[in-house]
């Protein structure tokens, strides 16, 4: 479905749900159970020891590297440029932070992952769709990523602050220097997505998407969790 500056600027039809409603909503299943996974109950209880994060890191690292590609390639579609912001970009974030807890890393070394490899590979399918005019699919990665890192992120920052006595060092991947305040970036957020006005196929097509990013999350968590025996303090 190509999107064109008429079909943006007409008004929902009466009683369709909002895209940003319809994302959070959509995906509230497949959201949950990546939330839910072993490694990220251990993680969030603080009970990981720093190479589990490091090994967390590193497959984050070659996600973002491709997600921040992809979107500054696109970033004249019209999806994709409704929530496209730099601000948001993390991976010279992830590498300061690479260089913290594994000096010793390079931090684009690859990485035996077939959970990442699948996620990049996502990824570009839908960078390909962007250059074929469809920017849902980018601007649902987008949402899934970078929202989250507003929101659960947040709280990932501090519980290894305090669990490694950090002092702030090390998560920099968690800090928005340029974004203060979450919520009202957040609030500004939804509303673009809400002023794209799709109509009710081409948002049944961006939470499809949303489902998908959140079930590529959770096989990284799963992935992860496999060497649970050796990550736990």
């Amino acid at each position: 479905m190509t999107i064109t500056a008429d079909s943006l600027a007409t008004d929902h039809p009466t009683g369709t749900t909002s895209l940003s409603t319809a994302m959070r909503e959509g995906s509230r299943a497949e959201h949950e159970a990546a939330e839910s996974t072993s490694f990220m109950a251990e993680l969030l209880e603080g009970r990981l020891v720093a190479q589990a994060y490091v090994d967390y890191l590193a497959r984050y690292r070659g996600i973002y590297a491709a997600l921040e590609d992809a979107l500054r390639t696109h970033a004249g579609d019209p999806l994709v440029g409704a929530v496209h912001d730099g601000a948001l970009e993390r991976l010279e974030a992830i590498d300061a932070d690479l260089a913290h807890w594994a000096p010793d890393r390079d931090p684009a070394a690859p990485v035996d992952s077939p959970a990442a490899t699948a996620y990049v590979a996502r990824i570009r399918a839908a960078a390909d769709e962007a250059a074929a005019g469809w920017g849902g699919a980018l601007a649902a990665h987008h949402y899934t990523r970078y929202l989250g890192d507003l929101s659960g992120g947040q709280a990932i920052g501090r519980i290894l602050d305090r669990s490694f006595d950090l002092d702030g060092a090390g998560v920099a991947f968690y800090d928005f220097a340029e974004i203060p305040k979450p919520k009202p970036y957040k609030d500004a957020y939804r509303a673009r997505l809400d002023a794209l006005h799709l109509d009710e196929a081409a948002v049944a097509r961006v939470v499809a998407e949303v489902k998908v990013v959140f079930g590529l999350n959770q096989a990284v968590f799963v992935e992860l969790g496999e060497s649970l025996p050796a990550y736990r303090r």
